[in-house]
């Protein structure tokens, strides 16, 4: 007899700055994790998570009051911006990424922004089906951050969807 495993509860919920340190930690494990074989170090710091809570918003994931995910958006005019999307790589492959996605395009639509941009490094081919699947298309490119030092050289993939469409 095999048992179902329990099916955890996550709610969406505005990060506040006291969320910074959690918002740090789930970021950097998860791009560690993706993005290690061209970046080394630290993807983020708190401070830099406090300046991004200022500009724009994170929604958080969680579950057992522990943060599973996290996902920033600046809304801007009728544009918006979505990135940092994050999940903790415990939790990775359950659909987290695209409920993170959903309710951040959902937060900038009730803000009356009418288009999502994205930026997606080169090197990360896997997530072009994804970021296709829910409407995205490529619409240009752009050099990635000289601060950072990569392993292989590597620049954005600007992707973009209008949040008018059905989903």
């Amino acid at each position: 007899m095999s048992m179902s495993p329990t099916r955890r509860v996550f709610q969406v919920r505005l990060a506040r700055e006291s969320d910074a340190e959690a918002i740090r930690a789930v970021i950097n494990a998860a791009f560690r994790l993706a993005e290690e074989f061209f970046v080394a170090g630290d993807r983020i710091g708190s401070e830099e998570v406090r300046d991004l809570l200022r500009k724009g918003a994170f929604l958080l994931l969680e579950g057992d009051e522990r943060v599973a995910g996290c996902v920033y958006v600046e809304p801007q005019g009728e544009r918006s911006y979505l990135g940092l999307l994050s999940v903790d790589p415990t939790q990775q492959q359950a659909g987290l990424g695209s409920r993170l996605m959903s309710a951040g395009e959902d937060y900038c639509r009730e803000r009356g922004c009418r288009f999502m941009d994205i930026k997606v490094v080169n090197l990360r081919r896997e997530l072009f089906a994804f970021y296709r699947k829910r409407g995205y298309v490529e619409i240009g490119s752009s050099s990635f951050p000289s601060d950072v030092q990569t392993k292989q050289p590597c620049h954005f993939v600007e992707m973009s969807r209008r949040l008018d469409d059905e989903d």
